[in-house]
């Protein structure tokens, strides 16, 4: 597989809208449409926001046609071969939408599932992930689509009559349910033993109330408050409200003094080298790089290990990775010092990742 990077004209950002939009290398890049790829990338980068403004048809067409000339003169094996023609107007409009066919509706119909590939045959085979072929798209297939549909309606299953030790005692096939038994007259047998029935559903009850309550908070819990506004808590429970709190406050503290101590150290080495021009600097700022390796150790304990309930990622460690559209973000701070912010104040936050709101409180 050949490098998008190869590509001249494709940046950081156009590598990831391309990897999002189903185009990870330069083979399927050549092998698309012009009119394909740019509703692709526009698809993609509205869900992800990913560019702030779309890619011109020009920059397009031009990706596909360097990605044609790149795979045409390098193969796999790096021998030379002949080039890949650009590709016409004629050809990009040459796409077919087969699933407006009525046989492959009819195919559609009767095969609505797939059918997965189990893993031992994988294995007995020994075939990669990557030796299976992509299936073609029924929407934009270029070629001529052969469609087979077989109606075929199964057999209804015979009833089965097998005689077991004795001519007497015959068993049947009870597939078929028997409509003429009512469930619910069927009693426990301890009715009849003289016993009380049990009570199943004190259990369930108690079940269903815990699954509430994880899902959604009490209705006293905002009672009197705008659903509208940030105050408003929202979202499902964390399971560790505690230790998220004490992450926060760990984290902020650690992010306040990191750069006081660094400050601190700065100033009162000044003042022992050049004492004549730092002699107002005061000793008690030695508390702040003093602290900072016993914040340090609180952030590595109780601070690192706090994660969001619902994708698991590290709420508190910073990351270069995509964050979620609805993460909580100031520019100039972050997204950490913004969370941790507002989890302390409102006791719910959301996800920087995921985007799930989560809520400390029940």
């Amino acid at each position: 597989m050949t490098k998008l990077e190869k590509i001249p004209g494709i940046g950081k950002v156009a590598l990831e809208l391309l990897d999002a939009a189903g185009f990870p290398d330069a083979e399927s890049l050549a092998n698309a449409g012009a009119d394909d790829l740019a509703r692709e990338l526009d698809r993609a980068n509205k869900i992800l926001q990913i560019s702030k403004r779309p890619f011109s048809r020009g920059n397009i067409e031009k990706w596909i046609r360097s990605a044609r000339e790149l795979t045409a003169s390098t193969g796999s094996t790096g021998s030379t071969i002949a080039p890949i023609p650009a590709e016409t107007p004629q050809e990009a409009q040459a796409a077919i939408n087969h699933e407006l066919s009525p046989q492959v509706a009819s195919m559609l119909a009767v095969a609505p599932f797939a059918i997965p590939l189990p893993a031992r045959l994988l294995v007995a085979q020994q075939l990669a992930v990557g030796d299976i072929p992509a299936a073609i798209l029924l929407n934009r297939y270029s070629g001529d689509l052969d469609v087979r549909v077989d109606q075929r309606v199964p057999a209804p299953k015979a009833v089965v009559r097998q005689s077991i030790g004795s001519s007497n005692v015959i068993i049947a096939d009870t597939s078929a349910s028997r409509l003429e038994i009512d469930s619910s007259r069927i009693k426990s047998t301890d009715v009849f033993l003289g016993g009380i029935q049990r009570n199943v559903t004190t259990q369930a009850d108690a079940d269903n109330d815990r699954v509430a309550l994880i899902r959604g908070p009490r209705l006293e819990t905002n009672l009197g408050r705008d659903p509208q506004s940030r105050a408003y808590i929202r979202g499902v429970l964390h399971s560790h409200p505690v230790s998220i709190a004490i992450g926060a406050v760990i984290t902020l503290l650690v992010m306040a003094l990191l750069p006081l101590g660094i400050l601190s150290a700065a100033l009162l080495l000044l003042s022992q080298e050049i004492p004549a021009h730092f002699s107002w600097v005061p000793k008690w700022l030695l508390v702040f790089p003093v602290s900072l390796p016993v914040l340090g150790i609180a952030y590595a304990i109780l601070g690192v290990g706090c994660s969001c309930r619902i994708c698991g990622q590290k709420m508190f460690v910073p990351r270069m990775c995509l964050k979620n559209s609805k993460a909580h973000h100031i520019r100039g701070l972050g997204y950490i010092i913004p969370v941790s912010i507002h989890l302390l104040l409102f006791k719910w936050f959301r996800c920087t990742y995921c985007g799930t709101p989560v809520r400390l409180k029940k």
